[in-house]
């Protein structure tokens, strides 16, 4: 195959790298990239599979460890992120269970942003402390409590800026600069903020990860995950073997869709961060809305770190409706364009009720913790016209008067 991943990608925009970035054509000519859906591969002779299979020479020897369109995959997630090195999951939770459980042993200690994905916490509360690992939870946008925790070693430090689902802010160069010295590395799921509008590698970050079932693929599609750094020998040394002989392989036909998906990333984030603009300032403006959570809006509490770090506000908002879960689930069922869905990043508009859904497994105390009652909702700002999701939006909540 001709590999035109090459140096020239890096001298191209991210709009062109999301296009041509990592591809490998075959010898057929193919416009598109190939869908190499196989489990395996042949060798002219035993001794070419005795040296592939030792790592002596060069080529795919099982999908599980490696596959040519997921090979594409990685390559152009690399180059648009920044990254030394990719490795691509079957999902977003296989990329962050990676991060987190393939550096460490027992008696290290791992320090976390409270305010996560319900699964992430999952793991940190439940799964890392049966093998000896020490957990400590820190209030993301507190610097000073990231200072106390970090005054101790650490192996592995988690966060998600901004953050789900009621979109804080951590400030990522500083947190970077505290668990260096601590000498530990920084993790930091950017689903929410995607590469284009932030990259965390330039802030300092060690390692980025991604549910590329969010914005990469964008329309509800397929599963997939990704692991990148900045320094490869790091990502072979720690997650290669992990991730080969553990198996959260994505399948080539979901590797596939998603490179597919990234031709038009960025025109589709940039849209959304349109209409979400508009929709947040309509929501800010409704009498039964209690408040509203848009990183766009100077009034976010934690503006002043996300306008630093995001060069646009994103596609999702959080907001909050009087008369708690009973009201919430009224404005969510008399819903007509927008969906009801957990899912995000979609180029149409899902919205869904956190506290009973992405959060429900947090105890109550956890989610009182993060700020996170029965009235919150997220909304994930899709493709469709804006002042269609707003009309959908005012007719539901009409529905509280």
């Amino acid at each position: 195959m001709d590999d035109s991943s090459n140096k020239s990608d890096r001298k191209l925009r991210t709009a062109s790298q999301l296009v041509h970035g990592g591809g490998m054509r075959s010898e057929f000519g193919e416009t598109s990239e190939a869908i190499f859906l196989t489990s395996g591969y042949v060798y002219p002779d035993a001794e070419t599979a005795q040296a592939r299979l030792a790592g002596d020479e060069p080529g795919f020897v099982y999908s599980r460890y490696a596959n040519p369109t997921v090979k594409m995959l990685e390559d152009r997630l690399s180059i648009i992120e920044g990254a030394a090195a990719c490795r691509a999951t079957a999902s977003g939770m296989a990329a962050i269970h990676a991060a987190l459980v393939a550096p460490v042993k027992s008696g290290d200690r791992v320090v976390a942003a409270r305010a996560l994905f319900g699964s992430c916490t999952w793991i940190l509360d439940n799964l890392l402390p049966r093998y000896g690992v020490e957990v400590e939870f820190v209030d993301g946008y507190d610097l000073e409590g990231w200072k106390r925790a970090l005054s101790r070693p650490v192996k592995s430090v988690l966060i998600e800026t901004p953050s789900n689902p009621l979109l804080d802010a951590v400030d990522i160069s500083a947190v970077a600069d505290l668990t260096h010295a601590a000498g530990g590395e920084l993790i930091v799921d950017n689903v929410f903020a995607t590469p284009i509008l932030q990259r965390p590698l330039e802030l300092g970050a060690d390692w980025v990860t991604y549910s590329c079932t969010k914005h990469m693929d964008g329309q509800g599609r397929v599963l997939g995950g990704a692991i990148l750094g900045k320094d490869a020998e790091a990502m072979e040394e720690v997650f290669a073997g992990y991730l080969k002989h553990t198996g959260p392989a994505i399948s080539p036909f979901n590797a596939w869709t998603i490179l597919k998906g990234l031709e038009t990333l960025a025109l589709r984030v940039d849209k959304m961060c349109d209409n979400a603009r508009i929709v947040a300032d309509f929501l800010a403006a409704q009498p039964s809305v209690r408040a509203v959570r848009y990183p766009g809006r100077k009034d976010h509490p934690h503006f002043d770190i996300h306008s630093r770090q995001m060069s646009s506000g994103g596609s999702l908002i959080s907001f909050s409706i009087e008369g708690g879960k009973d009201a919430a689930f009224r404005v969510l069922n008399s819903l007509e364009l927008v969906s009801i869905s957990n899912n995000l990043g979609d180029a149409k508009s899902l919205i869904c009720h956190p506290a009973t859904t992405t959060h429900r497994t947090l105890t109550d105390e956890q989610r009182a913790m993060i700020g996170l009652d029965q009235s919150w909702v997220r909304l994930s700002v899709g493709l469709e016209d804006a002042a269609d999701v707003c009309d959908d939006l005012e007719r539901a909540l009409s529905t509280l008067r």
